[in-house]
Order: C-alpha cells, then structure tokens, then sequence
C-alpha cells in the first residue's frame, strides 16, 4: 500500500535502510535536543540509535526486533518528539501515541523523554490502570501532544470518550509481543484503527510471532527493519549458570544469594511466594522488597525506586518486572523458580547486561527440573555452564558472591518472619502443595525439618 504524502518506497520493493550516524550532531534534530542531550550525558549513540534514528526522523515506518536494554526509548522517541515540535494539541487529541504493556514500562519512557519534551515545549500524559483516571482525563483535557499509555486504560478512555485518536499522526508499539502475550491485541488493533491512516508507525517487538506479525502486515508499511539487539543467548556480556541444588538446602542457597554485596534481581513464579520470600530475607536482614501484580501503583513505583537508588538490594518479583524495566547497574539476575517458557527466561535475562553493561544470570534448579530447564535454555539459544552447588560453598560465593546474611532482622524481630517459613517458594512446598490435600501437609512439615537442619546448618559456619 503507497501512501502518497508519506517516505516509501512503492509496495513490494525493499525498503532501504538509511546510513548509520557516528554522533547525534549529524542529525537533523532541534538544536534544544541536542543541548539536553550534551546537559545529561548522552554523547554517543548506541548503535541502535545509530541505526534507527535516520530513518525515523525521515518519517519511515520502523520495525525493531530483539532484546530491550539497547537504548531504543530514545531510538523512537526523539524523532517522536522531534516530528511533533512545533504542533499544539487539541484538548483530548494528542498528536503522538506511545503504547506499552505496562505501567512500569510506561512510567519509564514518560521519564526518560521528559527532558526532551520540556525543551520542546512539549507536553507529556502517562494513561496507565492502577493510578487515578481522573487526573488523566484532566491531562487529556488540558491539552497533551504525546500520550504514553498501556492499552487497557486508553481502551477504556477511548469509551468514556475522554480521548480521541484521529489526529495521532506517530504511533509507537514498544514490547508489541508482551502486549499481545497480555491479551491487549484487541485493543492495540482498536487504537491503531484509529489514528491517522497516513501517519508514522514504529514497532518494536523481542519476536515476531503470529499475532506481531499480522499487526506487521496490517499497519507498517514499507518498514526499514533493525535489529534491536543481540538474543540473550548472542550477548558477550552476558554469563548463564545453572545452579543444581539439593531441595532441602535451595532455601539456604537463595538467602545467602541474597545476601550478596551489590544488586540482585529474584524471580519467582507466584505473588504468594514473591511476599514470603521477602518477609524471610527481611527476617534475616536482607533489605529485600516485593513487586508483583498484587500491589498498587504507588506501592511497585516506590519499590523500583528504591531498588534503583539503593534503599533496597534485592527486589523479588513474578514475571511483572521481566519486561521492559531498566535498572542502571545490575549484574545478577538469579531464577529462583526456573522459567517455563523460552521468552520469559530471555526476558527475565535481559534485565541484565543491558547497554554493554556485563552481567550474569543464574538458574536454580532440582535434579528432577534439570532436563526440562535444559530444553527451555536450548529454545532460549542458550548455553549455561551447570554447577552442583551447596549453600556456603565457594562454587556459589565464585558464581554470585553469596554470603552468609546478617541475622538481624528488620522489621521487628523473629515476628517478621512468615508463618509458613518453609514455603518461601516453588520446590519447598508452595500453596499449590499446601491445595492438594494431605500430602501438602506432610510436604510442610517434612520440609519444616529440613529448613530447620539448613539453618542450624548455616549458624554453625557463622560461628554462632
């Protein structure tokens, strides 16, 4: 399809890819972005930026495949803001559209293209689920050129007729695949529907599936394709260990992971597990924090800013945090619970070693798990190198600079620690253990036994 008022090439011919740039000042951006981008660091661009910006800022449609961490917020979102300088939006018609699957990741971009947008005189207005829609629509009314929004609230702004679309002439789909994972097709689909036919599209997706490749077809057109980054499995600066542990001594492995000098980043598979893993390390002076699903915005916003300042060095999370967010300086990420699928454990990887950065991600595993978490690695393009590992061992401490944790609890004493101290995750008997009648029961104190042996155990080597 040729549109005539829009850069392409005629339909079914390649569509050539603009030279890369060696410094932004060899683009055409408005001198207030360049001065911001000298004001806060930004010297050179990474080389998806390179690649990107040329062609956006021409006014191409762009498809961006692989992993995040690259630096592709300011790839679509300077020529965003560049193309949309100078224009004044209606009340509740923004002029560009940025949609994401989650708030995490929509806060993240709304912050990272602020500085930009204040020296263009452009206004921002995050439409997220979970925080006040009254203030949204009262953002949309005031007047806002560019919405960064996840797909489930703007739908339901769309229907109380509190945002129109009609004049959005640049639309970006960052992480399409978790949208479309997330069920939000149909609303992708809506909002693409109604934008303008002949605008700018930019997409962005870790794979190409069915459902990203039809919004592919049915709304890029002529796209200059670039590759995002590396696979997880592709970066040099990435480190996989599989760690096989004994059942009853995992418990004591992930503490003293936790425990570690610097960062760390546990995934697990369930909310309920998520919190008791964190009273425990909290019970056991680890400066530990929850994010998952189940808390409110405020609450997972605090969180992630106390993790990317320090406050907090282990953030222990279900798969909400394993796209898109971007924490400066975070070398391990550790797999309590093994990934069940190839694209979380890629995801889940790629929180790491993001933007050149080094960094290694760990996987803790049973004897009885190791064949399945092989094949999801093989399917990940993965190659871990599997140690057999037992807590206060020097294999472990080599891998993630675990460490025997304080003791101290922080929170109040021995009343912090979970009730059910033995189930802090899958493979020590979790709620699904505990549902499955009797035998939950017996699992529970069976491993109550062994968590006690583990930490009596883990006192001995201190000394204590």
């Amino acid at each position: 399809m040729k549109h005539p008022d829009r850069p392409g090439t005629p339909s079914g011919e390649p569509a050539p890819a603009a030279p890369t740039i060696a410094s932004f000042a060899e683009l055409d951006l408005p001198g207030e972005v360049l001065r911001t981008l000298t004001a806060l660091g930004v010297r050179e661009p990474f080389p998806i930026q390179a690649a990107t910006l040329p062609s956006a800022l021409a006014g191409r449609d762009v498809l961006g495949r692989g992993r995040t961490g690259s630096g592709k917020t300011l790839a679509f979102g300077l020529p965003l803001l560049a193309r949309t300088a100078g224009r004044r939006a209606e009340p509740k018609r923004p002029l560009a559209l940025v949609l994401v699957p989650t708030r995490e990741l929509a806060q993240q971009v709304t912050e990272a293209l602020t500085p930009y947008a204040e020296a263009l005189r452009l206004r921002m207005a995050a439409v997220v689920g979970g925080m006040s829609a009254g203030r949204q629509i009262a953002a949309l009314r005031d007047g806002a050129e560019v919405v960064v929004a996840t797909p489930g609230r703007l739908h339901d702004l769309i229907e109380r007729k509190a945002c129109h679309l009609g004049r959005v002439r640049i639309t970006v789909l960052d992480e399409a695949d978790q949208m479309c994972d997330m069920g939000f097709l149909p609303q992708v689909t809506e909002a693409l529907d109604q934008v303008h036919a002949d605008g700018q599209r930019m997409l962005f997706s870790a794979t190409l599936d069915r459902d990203v490749d039809s919004l592919v077809e049915r709304y890029l057109h002529d796209p200059v394709v670039h590759s995002v980054d590396a696979s997880a499995g592709e970066v040099a600066t990435m480190d996989h260990h599989v760690l096989v542990v004994h059942g009853p001594d995992r418990y004591a492995v992930t503490t003293e992971i936790a425990a570690r000098d610097g960062r760390v980043l546990l995934f697990l598979d369930t909310k309920h597990s998520v919190d008791l893993l964190t009273r425990h390390l909290r019970a056991s002076g680890v400066h530990a924090a929850a994010l998952h699903s189940g808390k409110s915005q405020p609450q997972r916003t605090r969180t992630l800013a106390q993790f990317k300042n320090g406050q907090v060095t282990v953030l222990v999370a279900t798969n909400v945090a394993a796209r898109g967010l971007h924490i400066d300086d975070l070398d391990l990420v550790v797999n309590v619970d093994p990934p069940t699928d190839p694209k979380d454990y890629v995801h889940r990887a790629g929180r790491t070693a993001r933007a050149g950065e080094s960094g290694s991600v760990v996987t803790l595993v049973l004897s009885g798990q190791r064949r399945e978490v092989s094949r999801i690695m093989a399917e990940a393009g993965i190659e871990a190198t599997v140690t057999k590992v037992r807590s206060g061992e020097a294999a472990l401490s080599r891998i993630t600079g675990a460490k025997a944790p304080s003791g101290t609890p922080l929170d109040g004493g021995p009343s912090a620690r979970p009730k059910n101290a033995n189930t802090p995750f899958r493979g020590l008997g979790t709620s699904k253990d505990a549902s499955r009648g009797t035998g939950g029961k017996s699992r529970k104190s069976g491993e109550a036994r062994k968590l006690a042996e583990a930490r009596k155990a883990a006192m001995v080597r201190r000394g204590r």
